[in-house]
């Protein structure tokens, strides 16, 4: 019996997992199922040579205090890797996490702080549309334009979609990969900002038939006390 059709879900878990490769730590705040599976996956890359943190999680974390020592750890220059999501982002690597348009997000918490600090901070939506990609955002939560300094040593290096992959550069955004069955067009078409094509664009690699079991069986069974609704459609192989 072959592995299970890998499926949306198990895409971007592998491509958030590839924009963290390297890393020695990694952290995962609260309501970021996604994030957490890649994190999980990024580990088993490492070859147990990865820390992951995972807010929440009794088993996978090395911090007893929650966020208030996950702060203190990047102060000291610590944690490498950070996924922040949005309710808006724009086109300088801004994140909007408290209101636009009359709805509300969850709010800032640490997130200004922690894109200052954190020199890998990966931004992820799945939903990928002018509502969310914007050219800027009504509320700034965390800059990712900031300007550099002895405070600021960190920022947007990376944004995964459910369309496509960009990389930050230079206080933009490049198009590196589209998922399978995109086109730049239609990339553009549905994002809200401008952005640069990257001379060696490519398709999103999926993630192997092991890493899709392992995503299916083991990580999923990590993630099901914390986040049993996103297990079930990982299991499924959701296209959503």
């Amino acid at each position: 019996m072959g592995a299970p059709e890998p499926g949306k879900t198990a895409l971007l878990a592998a491509a958030l997992a590839d924009a963290v490769a390297g890393s020695r730590t990694i952290a995962v705040g609260g309501n970021s199922p996604l994030p957490a599976a890649a994190a999980l996956l990024a580990e088993h890359r490492s070859g147990g040579a990865m820390t992951i943190s995972i807010l929440g999680s009794q088993n996978h974390s090395p911090f007893t205090d929650g966020g208030r020592e996950l702060f203190d750890f990047a102060a000291q220059g610590r944690l490498d890797s950070f996924f922040l999501g949005g309710g808006q982002i724009d086109g300088t690597g801004n994140v909007n996490l408290v209101r636009a348009g009359g709805r509300r997000f969850p709010g800032n918490y640490g997130s200004p702080y922690l894109m200052a600090l954190v020199p890998n901070v990966v931004l992820f939506r799945e939903e990928h549309s002018r509502r969310v990609l914007v050219p800027r955002v009504e509320y700034v939560s965390a800059r990712g334009d900031g300007p550099a300094g002895a405070f600021r040593t960190g920022g947007p290096r990376t944004l995964v979609t459910g369309r496509a992959v960009f990389r930050f550069e230079n206080g933009g955004f490049v198009l590196a990969s589209v998922h399978p069955g995109e086109e730049i067009d239609g990339i553009r078409a549905e994002t809200g900002f401008d952005f640069t094509v990257a001379a060696d664009i490519r398709t999103t690699p999926t993630p192997s038939d092991d890493e899709v079991v392992l995503l299916h069986g083991p990580i999923a069974d990590a993630l099901a006390p914390l986040y049993p609704r996103f297990v079930s459609r990982l299991r499924r192989g959701s296209h959503a």
